[in-house]
């Protein structure tokens, strides 16, 4: 049984293992009996209020959503599977040689990523071991023709996996992409962006900082404002990933540094042809600010800057995957003035645009616990705590 498919009771006991607690020990720090711990973990107790798991998340040193495990129902009542079938093939290192030609095989990576952008994320993994499989077997055969095909595919299989809580296998996905992107400074940029994205979930903000910004000085290594529009445009994400890692690890000046040369860049070669499928233009650099302001925790700021941005034509002309996933974070920054009901209502209108934003991801499920645990309880919330398989009271 995977860890994703134990009992909370189970991951109770599990982590209280690794943290070398007893059982009396764990009891004592959450003022309760051994026989309640002992109940928890075998099961006989169910833990279904948050209140509870967030006390003994807290004493255990993990987040609450560890406890919960990483999979949730979407709303139609199943949950998402396809991350084992997607470790596996990336574990494959034997490589068939198929009949995939190239037009067909960039055809199947652009359905890919518009299923990603849509955020299909149960579709997205079904499809992925065979479009790996395919990509891989072109490359061996055809390698300056399809890297960039093989790019594509890591990339997009990290972005799910780190968008399930898997960001070490979503880091290991973003690093084959590096690798096979060699000496090609924009396929390397491209796929550096993963590698930010990935180790930024992992909490590893200075090295994400040092990454992109060096991929960004490969894109364009002379004036940023002399490369071609398409660069520019990457190179500009590129800086936005910098500017977010800087700010979670306590860098206001160079997140704020970051983000306006970004802006700079955005107005002259944002809201273009986006090959790379980065979404990189002026509301992006906007959003940036917003998730920037968050991470350095002045959510007063952030709400502000929130309510104009959403209100700009370009917000609506996003990818469905990118708007819920930021608004998302948006429910952070109302969590930090002490709002509740606006942190719902912005995380019900995420559920709203991408069920599967909200309802499959870890890092959602932890807003929706924060929120679940406020009084008085905002409507739309209880209903997703109901779908997640807790109560709020």
């Amino acid at each position: 049984m995977g860890s994703e498919e134990l009992p909370v009771g189970r991951r109770v006991a599990r982590w209280r293992v690794r943290r070398r607690m007893t059982q009396q020990m764990l009891a004592d720090r959450l003022g309760k009996s051994k026989s309640w711990v002992d109940k928890v973990e075998r099961g006989v107790r169910t833990l279904d209020r948050y209140s509870v798991i967030q006390e003994i998340a807290e004493v255990l040193r993990v987040d609450p959503a560890v406890l919960l495990g990483t999979r949730l129902p979407s709303a139609g009542g199943t949950g998402v599977d396809g991350v084992d079938g997607l470790r596996a093939a990336l574990a494959r290192y034997d490589v068939t040689v198929g009949v995939v030609s190239p037009a067909e095989l960039r055809r199947h990576v652009g359905h890919a990523w518009l299923t990603y952008q849509h955020a299909h994320y149960a579709q997205v993994l079904r499809a992925l071991p065979g479009l790996l499989d395919a990509a891989r077997s072109r490359h061996a055969t055809a390698p300056e023709g399809a890297a960039e095909a093989l790019v594509q595919t890591y990339r997009i299989a990290s972005a799910v996996l780190v968008k399930l809580g898997e960001a070490d296998l979503g880091w290991l996905a973003a690093d084959r992409a590096v690798a096979v992107a060699g000496d090609d400074p924009v396929l390397a940029g491209a796929a550096a962006v993963a590698v930010g994205q990935a180790l930024r979930a992992l909490g590893r903000g200075r090295l994400a900082l040092a990454v992109a910004v060096a991929a960004g000085r490969r894109v364009a290594p002379r004036s940023v404002r002399d490369a071609p529009a398409g660069r520019q445009a990457l190179c500009g994400t590129l800086l936005l990933q910098a500017a977010l890692a800087a700010a979670e690890h306590g860098d206001t000046h160079r997140a704020d540094e970051l983000i306006d040369l970004t802006a700079g860049i955005a107005t002259r070669a944002g809201n273009g042809d986006d090959p790379h499928r980065i979404c990189f233009g002026p509301v992006a650099v906007e959003l940036a600010r917003v998730v920037a302001a968050i991470e350095v925790g002045d959510g007063g700021e952030a709400v502000y800057r929130h309510e104009q941005v959403v209100r700009r034509e370009g917000w609506r002309l996003l990818p469905a995957e990118y708007r819920a996933a930021y608004l998302v974070d948006a429910a952070r920054a109302y969590l930090q003035v002490g709002d509740l009901f606006g942190a719902g209502r912005v995380l019900v209108d995420a559920d709203g645009i991408a069920p599967a934003e909200v309802r499959c991801r870890p890092a959602a499920r932890a807003v929706i616990t924060e929120i679940a645990r406020g009084r008085p309880t905002v409507a739309g919330v209880a209903r997703l705590a109901t779908l997640v398989g807790l109560t709020t009271r």
